[in-house]
This record gives C-alpha cells, sequence and structure tokens, in this order.
C-alpha cells in the first residue's frame, strides 16, 4: 500500500512540477528571462532553444537584453521572438537584442488570468486522474476491505492537499498578473 501511495504522490508532484513551469511562460508585467523557455530559434537548420544560443539578462524591471553567444544568429533570434506567441517587439543593434515589456492592457490581463485558470484546472484533472488510477489499483490489489477503505481515504486526502496547492498557485499567478 505505501508504495502504491508514494507512486501517486511523486505523479502529483510532478502535476505540480509542471504546472509551476508552465507559468514561468506565461508573460506578466515584469520582464523575466523564462518567457524565452519555449521560444526556439532556427539555428544552422535545426530548433535550438534561445537559452542555448544567447545570455538573456534582465538590468531593469521592464527591459530584457539578449546577447547571442554567436553574433551571425541575432537575425535569427529577433525572427524567432517576432513569430513566438508573446507579442513582443525586439530592438536589434548589431550586438544585443533589446526588448522593452510594455505594460499589459486591462483586457490583455484578464486573457492571461483566464489562460492560467485553464492551465490550472487542466493540473487539477491530471490529480483527479492520478486519484482515479490509483484508487483502480487498490481495488485490484490483493488488499483487504478494509486495508482498501484505508488506503482510499489516504489519496483523497493526499489528492485533496494538491488541489489546494494549485489553487493557491493559480491565485498567485493571478495576482502577479493583475498588479499594475
Amino acid at each position: 500500500m505505501d508504495t502504491v501511495k508514494k507512486s501517486a504522490e511523486d505523479r502529483m508532484k510532478k502535476t505540480v512540477k509542471a504546472l509551476k513551469e508552465e507559468f514561468n511562460t506565461i508573460r506578466t508585467g515584469r520582464a523575466s528571462a523564462s518567457l524565452f523557455d519555449k521560444v526556439n530559434v532556427e539555428y544552422y537548420g535545426s530548433p535550438t532553444p534561445l537559452n542555448q544560443l544567447a545570455n538573456i539578462s534582465i538590468p531593469e524591471a521592464r527591459l530584457i537584453v539578449i546577447q547571442p553567444f554567436d553574433k551571425n544568429a541575432l537575425g535569427d533570434i529577433e525572427k524567432a521572438i517576432m513569430t513566438s506567441e508573446l507579442s513582443l517587439n525586439p530592438n536589434n543593434d548589431g550586438k544585443v537584442i533589446r526588448i522593452n515589456i510594455p505594460p499589459l492592457t486591462e483586457e490583455r490581463r484578464k486573457d492571461l488570468v483566464k489562460q492560467a485558470k485553464n492551465v490550472g484546472e487542466q493540473s487539477r484533472v491530471s490529480v483527479r486522474n492520478i486519484r482515479r488510477d490509483v484508487n483502480d489499483q487498490i481495488k485490484k490489489g490483493e488488499f483487504t476491505e478494509d486495508e482498501q477503505k484505508k488506503g482510499m481515504d489516504e489519496i483523497q486526502k493526499l489528492t485533496d492537499e494538491y488541489i489546494k496547492e494549485i489553487g493557491t498557485i493559480i491565485d498567485d499567478k493571478e495576482k502577479e498578473i493583475m498588479e499594475i
């Protein structure tokens, strides 16, 4: 029973970790290097993550500076940023790319909050699916009726704990998006 519970907890932790990583890529009004985690640059014919091609720094709250390791990649990096879903305008001066992060409009903030809530709900569904899978394992396992009941109660407590944690993460992200 303990291995089943441990396996469920590990899977739920991974779900929460994936949610946090996904939230890092949702743009807020502040500059953040993690915005570019999903940006791939076509570099010598193969898609390469931007953070492997350049140094990304945040000198000011609303400014990002991208300094490529290879100056020849500047144009490709600029193109990748412009075609990404980030809606940012890079300024290329021949050495570095500067990106001013404009303040978000109220409408855009609401869209981002909606997007964050959808991602969070998907994580909640994942946790509930893990609960269902584990409960099925418990029912099919070689456990007495009392052990099954106890195991399913423990899994429910674990599920409630992770659902609550996901709710807190969503609320924090919403506050971060809505602050001006």
